[in-house]
């Protein structure tokens, strides 16, 4: 371990939210909460205005509701904070070439890799630059630990939320973590939680105590030997920055079971579509094909098939998994189903099957024409996909997303049923803006990009 603070651990400020927030002026101090809209929905991130009534991420969203009816609740854009989230990396990735992203909100950085700073004064003078610049970046805010390790940098942000720094002096470790729930330490979840505290230890400092052999005895040698250093504050993993990806994969949890096989088939070729184009963009292929079904009584199915050679071919990956899907009963109903690809590489195999080009053809034709009939009439099936969303069917306007009217301009959606939409007309960098309703099948009302968070930023990218 070295002897200066100079990890660093981001976390942005309830991201989704406070990306709403600020793309939308009428709900800036209000509560927002993004996340699944159905019956099944699950709440994403809540912004701290919300918070004060209870709602929090993984929360299912009709009890969001109960608790704080007059809140905002928007289906996620995840378009928009992908492009942030670039943005954030980037002004990472200029203090150090080691920058370990954990996901679209929070990265450790190796401050003394890059010789962003040496000690406890260089390093806070950075991590408060960088606070700033994600400000004047993005307008949004993000929450910084500075500390001598990654488990405690992490710790340090928490304690700094939102928008603040904690630096971790060298020598006050052991006395911070002390009294803090064990729940703390990384590879401490609920049911590790739960088997410490049966054995009466609730906190690191008892944790400490009891002592190694006594965690080995009741955790294995791995795992008790791992959380018995991090007790005494000793955390020697470096920052990685390169974390690849292990699969690309993609699911939707419906709201009503699906019992009608060929709606099945169907979903699934466009959950194949889904993922291959997930695997396109990110330049990779995979030689691995994963179905994933839950069904009625929340029993979950995976499948898997390896073939030949990695390939990002959509027919490819679609026909593997309607051959798993055969081999799955699906008489009781269908709740969830995803495709996923592993093995990744960054070459294919052309012609795996050594399909006919024609035949291949004939075959995504016959599915897509399938796929248009099939596709759903009612509420939109819930994205659970944490980086990839289902692409909007035409004329379906989903809660909070961007919309532009050819007379009155750019706005988004407040909510739609009953054959109307209602749209509020404002924009990031816009007053607060008027609310008007119109047809849904309006041809003057479109959906659209989203709109730069801050002015003079060069677009978010497509909506």
């Amino acid at each position: 371990m070295r002897s200066a603070p100079t990890i660093l651990h981001l976390d942005m400020d309830a991201f989704y939210a406070s990306a709403e927030q600020a793309a939308k002026p009428s709900l800036r101090g209000k509560a927002v909460v993004v996340g699944g809209l159905g019956p099944r929905g699950v709440v994403a991130t809540a912004s701290y205005e919300a918070r004060r009534f209870g709602v929090h991420s993984a929360m299912p969203t009709a009890q969001a509701r109960r608790l704080a009816p007059h809140a905002a609740y928007l289906t996620p854009r995840f378009t928009l904070y992908r492009d942030v989230s670039n943005q954030v990396m980037g002004l990472l990735r200029e203090l150090s070439p080691l920058v370990e992203p954990l996901s679209l909100d929070e990265a450790f950085v190796d401050l003394e890799a890059g010789g962003a700073a040496f000690d406890g004064g260089s390093a806070r003078e950075v991590g408060e630059r960088l606070r700033a610049d994600i400000r004047r970046v993005t307008g949004l805010s993000g929450s910084v630990g500075l500390a001598v390790s990654k488990m405690l940098a992490k710790i340090g942000s928490e304690r700094a939320k939102p928008d603040g720094l904690v630096l971790i002096d060298p020598g006050t470790e052991r006395q911070l973590l002390a009294p803090l729930p064990v729940r703390v330490l990384p590879g401490v979840g609920p049911a590790t939680g739960d088997h410490l505290r049966r054995a009466g230890i609730t906190t690191v400092d008892e944790l400490a105590e009891a002592g190694q052999d006594e965690l080995v005895r009741l955790l294995g040698r791995a795992h008790g030997t791992g959380l018995y250093a991090m007790a005494l504050a000793l955390d020697e993993r470096p920052v990685v920055s390169e974390r690849e990806g292990k699969s690309v994969s993609v699911e939707d949890t419906y709201d009503l079971d699906i019992h009608d096989r060929v709606r099945v088939r169907g979903e699934v070729a466009r959950l194949a579509e889904r993922c291959t184009r997930r695997l396109r963009e990110a330049g990779r292929s995979g030689r691995t094909v994963v179905l994933k079904v839950r069904r009625y009584d929340f029993s979950t199915l995976t499948r898997s098939e390896t073939l030949r050679g990695p390939t990002d071919d959509p027919a490819v990956v679609r026909e593997a998994a309607a051959r798993l899907l055969e081999g799955v009963d699906t008489t009781g109903g269908v709740r969830l189903l995803g495709v996923g690809v592993s093995g990744l590489a960054d070459y294919t195999q052309e012609d795996l099957f050594a399909q006919a080009a024609g035949e291949r053809a004939a075959a995504e034709a016959e599915a897509a024409a399938e796929a248009d009939e099939l596709a759903p009439q009612g509420p939109a099936a819930e994205v659970v996909d944490p980086v990839a969303p289902a692409v909007p069917e035409e004329r379906r306007w989903p809660a909070g997303h961007d919309v532009v009217h050819a007379v009155h301009g750019p706005g988004w959606v407040q909510g739609s049923g009953v054959g109307r939409v209602t749209v509020r007309f404002e924009t990031p960098t816009s007053a607060p803006g008027r609310v008007r309703t119109f047809r849904t099948d309006d041809p003057e009302l479109s959906l659209s990009a989203p709109l730069p968070l801050v002015e003079g930023d060069g677009g978010a990218g497509e909506g």
